[in-house]
């Protein structure tokens, strides 16, 4: 039907085609018709009054439906938040730019480089340079962008430059420098402040750390519902700890499935403290054999993802190269 304009939220039809009638707005109280009939269920925001008297006449009326149509939308609510939850989310750091493997969920598996602003793996930072002859050359350069190490000095610049351009990772680091005191005088609301930018741009550890900030009450009041709600929201953009940290809490209530489906997104996201978790319950008797297997299928897959000969060389070579 040509013309047709329907808001169903705001229970009004804008029909142009010949003989259509316009919707008026009825008084759920009274009957009264007109567009004067505005004044809104506060709660389910579903039935219109033509003023305020008429909706405390009705409130004892419909507050029966509107609890229903209330706790149906929470339901709704929950269902479809709790299909975001459990997703499984992406790499934080994607794959490597220059071997093309997947970045190690184990923070010393790879470096960040405030030059160009690429995580590097540990296998391509540690992995030998050569020049156009063949010949091993001095390895002090980004082994992307090809820029010589920084000074201590240099190196705040950089950082400062790459916050400029928005980086996530940058904009984060300040902000643990602030919440540690190092470099600068420790500030916890600035630090709060730079934590909201970088979650804002997608970098989970931000969440994570507001997270813990509300549960510690680090430079905000106590708040365990705010705490919960940045760690979600970490674990949903890819942080493992704070999924890891979801699964305690609900193991704490006993909510045994849903802590259960918590430690799997986290094996599959590289976190080995989440399988020795769901061994512990297996061990317990609290998991299935099923649950066990699954959750070694899903760390070994994430091996097959992120190992190499040249990861394994590096972790060889030094303790802080280890990648799993």
């Amino acid at each position: 039907m040509e013309g047709v304009v329907c808001d169903i939220n705001n229970m009004s039809l804008d029909i142009k085609s010949p003989g259509a009638v316009d919707y008026i707005p009825v008084c759920a109280n009274c009957g009264k018709e007109g567009d004067d009939v505005n004044n809104i269920c506060n709660k389910c925001k579903q039935v219109k009054y033509c003023n305020a008297a008429c909706k405390k006449k009705h409130r004892h009326k419909h507050k029966k439906e509107c609890e229903e149509y209330n706790r149906l939308a929470a339901e709704r609510a929950a269902k479809l938040h709790d299909i975001e939850l459990f997703k499984q989310p992406p790499s934080q750091y994607g794959d490597c730019p220059i071997c093309f493997l997947r970045i190690p969920t184990l923070n010393t598996g790879s470096q960040y480089m405030t030059c160009c602003g690429k995580v590097i793996c540990s296998g391509c930072c540690y992995a030998p340079l050569y020049d156009d002859q063949g010949n091993e050359v001095d390895n002090t350069k980004c082994p992307f962008c090809r820029t010589p190490w920084p000074d201590t000095e240099e190196a705040v610049e950089r950082l400062k430059n790459r916050m400029e351009a928005n980086d996530p990772i940058a904009i984060y680091t300040l902000g643990c420098n602030y919440r540690d005191g190092s470099g600068y005088q420790q500030d916890y609301t600035k630090a709060l402040e730079l934590f909201h930018q970088a979650g804002e741009l997608g970098y989970s550890m931000a969440y994570c750390n507001i997270g813990y900030a509300y549960l510690y009450g680090r430079g905000v009041e106590v708040d365990k519902k705010k705490a919960e709600h940045y760690t979600e929201l970490a674990a949903m953009a890819g942080d493992e700890k704070a999924r890891d940290n979801l699964g305690n809490i609900e193991e704490s209530i006993g909510t045994m499935d849903r802590a259960i489906k918590h430690c799997m997104i986290a094996i599959r996201s590289g976190y080995s403290k989440s399988l020795e978790k769901i061994r512990e319950l297996y061990s317990n008797g609290h998991t299935t054999k099923e649950d066990y297997t699954t959750a070694l299928r899903l760390y070994q897959e994430y091996l097959g993802e992120i190992k190499s000969v040249q990861r394994d060389k590096a972790a060889a070579a030094d303790e802080d190269n280890r990648y799993y």
